[in-house]
């Protein structure tokens, strides 16, 4: 495990410093353990994602430089700076530059959320050689999830690049693996090729920024969501939140409910309640998608069908038991589902898009949440990590996102707010050449919503096609 990292002449010279200075109340006595998101890393399958990517470096070269830090402030520069390299690695691997580490297929996510784990693991277990308070190793750790997720890492170009539009993208690491820890989550995927890239549209060129969210209940509760999604909403011409769905088909969620179902998170956690917001008094119990969902429909976006869900589950005004609403929710009603469940897929949808309303951008700010196809390997594997069904399926899914966010960002908003330069905090605008260099059915859902449902009007023939072979 971790060693010590107290030279013999340091360790003297504490206990000689103990003996006349009492040990502050603030100062940890002992580093936490794993967590259980952690503890999988021990398993065989992700050491054999890590050692085909070449991400098995990752943890190894993070603990070295963690052994030359002497202080607090050292530590918080290294953790920001391994944390960024790690996505600007993640990134890079995906589209294609710098090396590929190993024969796992380039499109892959789950080097970097198994890397981030070693990282994550190595800040919580570390026991440095100066005193370290919980609240520092939480800041440390908050600091490395959120460099290494991208979420400091959203720059648009500078405002003079006329007609640019600009996007912004999430998605999710794999969840659910304990039922199968091989894994892979098409919507992260999704992020990490897309991440500084331009759509060419038929209106324009559309740059895209990603950034990637955990799957677990506490983050979201702390605020991930809207402290990512703040600065940069007032500003970009569409948002997506992404996401892994149902079986063989993409759904543009309609309706987001504020509710909590309960379904383990990656800490093997539930949580029942009404999803924690702040202000609760003005909370909405429904939010609603601004995206173009009819121009999306009418797009043939790629092999997979994609439907308009208008599926709730409410418990109706005065009434004590749920049902559900093929059509969405009914007036003074009480949320319970929402059209992507009541997982945390729904949950980033419904803090994304009351956030933008919270902003007074409803009526000119496109956004909402996609949920993609479950990611399948061929049938009959059931132990390898990848096969080439797999691979095609991931690409095929990412490559229909682009095509769906190419499709949605062509409609004209209404009058928009006057662009600006965005750029991480205290970071410098970066363009795209800059960014160069550098399983269940109901996988993101509690409330299984059955067979293929929702409004279908507008799907292009290649859809309708598809879905019909499907049913």
């Amino acid at each position: 495990m971790n060693s010590l990292r107290v030279r013999t002449g340091i360790l003297g010279l504490a206990l000689l410093a103990g003996l006349s200075a009492p040990t502050t109340a603030t100062a940890s006595t002992a580093a936490p353990s794993p967590t259980v998101e952690e503890q999988r890393l021990a398993l065989a399958v992700p050491q054999e994602i890590l050692r085909r990517s070449g991400f098995d470096s990752v943890a190894p070269g993070f603990t070295a430089a963690l052994d030359s830090v002497r202080s607090y402030a050292q530590a918080r520069r290294v953790v920001a700076h391994q944390g960024s390299a790690l996505w600007r690695r993640a990134v890079d691997r995906v589209q294609g530059r710098g090396p590929a580490g190993g024969d796992l297929s380039r499109d892959d996510d789950r080097p970097l959320y198994w890397a981030r784990l070693g990282m994550t693991r190595e800040v919580r277990t570390w026991e440095p050689g100066f005193a370290l308070t919980d609240a520092q190793r939480s800041s440390l750790l908050a600091d490395l999830e959120r460099t290494s997720r991208g979420q400091t890492d959203i720059r648009y170009p500078k405002a003079g690049h006329k007609g640019l539009k600009r996007v912004l993208v999430t998605g999710f690491d794999p969840f659910t693996l304990d039922r199968d820890i091989r894994i892979s989550n098409p919507s992260g995927a999704s992020a990490l090729a897309l991440d500084g890239t331009v759509i060419e549209t038929a209106d324009g060129p559309a740059r895209v920024e990603t950034a990637v969210f955990p799957v677990r209940w506490q983050d979201f509760a702390d605020g991930t969501v809207e402290r990512t999604l703040r600065p940069y909403l007032p500003y970009v011409d569409l948002f997506t939140t992404v996401s892994q769905g149902r079986v063989g088909r993409f759904d543009v969620e309609r309706t987001n409910g504020a509710w909590r179902g309960g379904f383990p998170d990656n800490e093997n956690i539930g949580r029942t309640e009404t999803v924690p917001v702040t202000d609760p008094a003005s909370q909405p119990q429904w939010t609603t998608t601004t995206l173009p969902y009819p121009a999306i429909l009418a797009a043939d976006t790629g092999r997979f069908p994609v439907y308009d869900n208008t599926g709730v589950t409410e418990i109706p005004a005065g009434a004590t038991e749920p049902v559900v609403r093929p059509d969405g929710p009914t007036p003074g009603s009480t949320a319970r589902a929402g059209g992507g469940g009541n997982y945390l897929s729904n949950e980033i949808a419904y803090r994304a898009t009351l956030l933008r309303d919270r902003l007074g951008l409803h009526d000119t700010l496109p956004g909402g949440h996609l949920h993609t196809p479950v990611l399948q390997f061929a049938a009959g594997n059931t132990t390898e990590v990848t096969d080439p069904e797999f691979v095609r399926n991931r690409l095929d899914i990412v490559a229909q996102v682009r095509a769906v966010l190419g499709r949605a960002v062509k409609v004209p908003p209404a009058v928009r707010r006057p662009a600006r330069t965005l750029a991480a905090p205290g970071g410098n605008p970066r363009t795209t050449s800059t960014r160069a260099s550098a399983r269940h059915a109901e996988s993101t859902r509690q409330t299984p919503l059955g067979p293929p449902s929702g409004r279908t009007t507008g799907l292009s023939q290649h859809a309708l096609a598809v879905a019909v072979a499907a049913e």
